[in-house]
């Protein structure tokens, strides 16, 4: 009988989820060759390989997709068990809630106080974009996940937060005075990862006239760290497009304007999680105070 060393199958269900060796050996602590070791043996054991190495990207054999269902399911059941034996305390044990960088921006130091004063609590904040989220509540890699698009899956329990502003913001010396998007293109755009998607729901709905895709926007900086966005904008080299937490998050936010536009866009916040799964006491508490932090976006 082959027995199917642990080690290996959560080595091997960590790759998965991050589509890349590297990434996946720097989460658990380890070398890229080790991680490597770790795989070879997997496939060694089984007789069969798991994860198509001269294919461009990251694909799974048919033999990985069984493989990672495996492997999610012992962490599941694993996890579960473990979290079976703490469920009578709400301030001890292991969670995991995922969101968008600018949601975690105001979310977090509430998760900061709930952990200063419960030494046994660990939380784990992940800011992923969201069909990221989507598949680790699914997964079971995140308890909770915060998104605003309209998941539709029969898996998953979904849960209205609030409506989030998504805002165009300006140098502070905006204040008061509506910008044109001549105004916008001299200002030029402060290009963030989700930049685009953002900037163009915003501008085709406020300046169809002369708005001709993000394309057309020009650019004059760009940085992918959530809590500097508004900072070049805060400094008068431009303006950017960002959910409303994303900005009552940032210290300088007394430097920035948010313009007042014809047609204010919405981002309408849910709160996912797996359907059926009972919660725990400390996920009823991080509901509670995810609930809390998203009522003063509202």
């Amino acid at each position: 009988m082959r027995e199917l060393n642990s080690t290996w199958l959560e080595s091997f269900r960590i790759l998965c989820e991050e589509r890349n060796f590297t990434r996946a050996a720097a989460r658990l602590n380890m070398t890229q060759p080790g991680m490597s070791q770790h795989i070879a043996k997997l496939e060694e054991r089984l007789g069969t390989r798991l994860v198509e190495r001269d294919a461009p990207g990251f694909m799974l054999t048919e033999a990985g997709e069984k493989t990672l269902a495996l492997a999610r399911s012992r962490w599941r059941e694993e996890r579960d068990f473990l979290a079976s034996l703490e469920d009578g305390d709400a301030d001890s044990g292991k969670m995991a809630l995922a969101c968008s960088g600018s949601f975690a921006m105001l979310v977090y130091p509430g998760l900061i106080g709930w952990m200063t004063s419960a030494p046994d609590l660990t939380v784990v904040l992940d800011a992923a974009p969201e069909d990221r989220i989507v598949e680790g509540v699914l997964s079971g890699a995140f308890d909770l996940g915060v998104v605003s698009g309209e998941p539709r899956h029969p898996r998953l329990s979904v849960e209205r937060l609030c409506d989030e502003h998504l805002d165009l913001i300006l140098p502070q010396d905006w204040a008061g005075r509506s910008p044109t998007f001549q105004d916008l293109q001299a200002l030029g755009f402060i290009q963030h990862p989700d930049g685009t998607r953002y900037a163009d729901r915003v501008l085709s709905a406020n300046f169809a006239n002369d708005y001709r895709g993000p394309e057309g926007l020009r650019i004059r900086s760009g940085v992918n760290q959530i809590g500097q966005i508004p900072a070049p904008v805060a400094a008068g080299l431009g303006y950017t497009v960002l959910p409303r937490s994303g900005i009552l998050a940032f210290p300088g936010r007394h430097r920035l304007a948010i313009a007042e536009l014809p047609e204010p866009n919405m981002l309408e916040l849910r709160l996912i999680e797996p359907r059926g799964k009972s919660r725990s006491k400390r996920i009823e508490k991080l509901v509670d105070l995810v609930r809390r932090e998203a009522a003063k976006l509202d």
